[in-house]
């Protein structure tokens, strides 16, 4: 697959603009008339699509388990560690907790 070199981004009130304009150029229409072997053929000859195979029966889409308010004693450090990483820090901690988890229950199966 080539890669693109140039990436256009636009907000919603400029893509909205732009389709009142008429600088739409998905023909909505055209696609909802299509059959489904018209779809395929169209995405087959498209060079994007080119050899990517996609076994949609095997996937499933898990939704995230609610997460519980915790109060704790945590090093500074290590709290700068993770607040220094960004947006999202409170998460990564998560995600390092959920990883060690994962590893005893793996271990624990052995």
């Amino acid at each position: 697959m080539e890669k693109r070199e140039h990436i256009v981004r636009y907000t919603v009130d400029e893509l909205r603009a732009m389709c009142a304009r008429g600088e739409n150029k998905s023909d909505w229409e055209q696609a909802a008339a299509m059959t489904e072997e018209e779809i395929a053929a169209a995405i087959a000859s498209d060079p994007d699509e080119a050899g990517m195979v996609i076994d949609w029966s095997t996937t499933s889409a898990e939704l995230p388990q609610p997460t519980k308010l915790l109060n704790m004693r945590i090093d500074a450090d290590v709290l700068q560690f993770f607040r220094q990483e960004g947006k999202g820090y409170q998460t990564k901690i998560n995600a390092v907790l959920r990883s060690y988890v994962e590893q005893q229950r793996r271990h624990e199966m052995a």
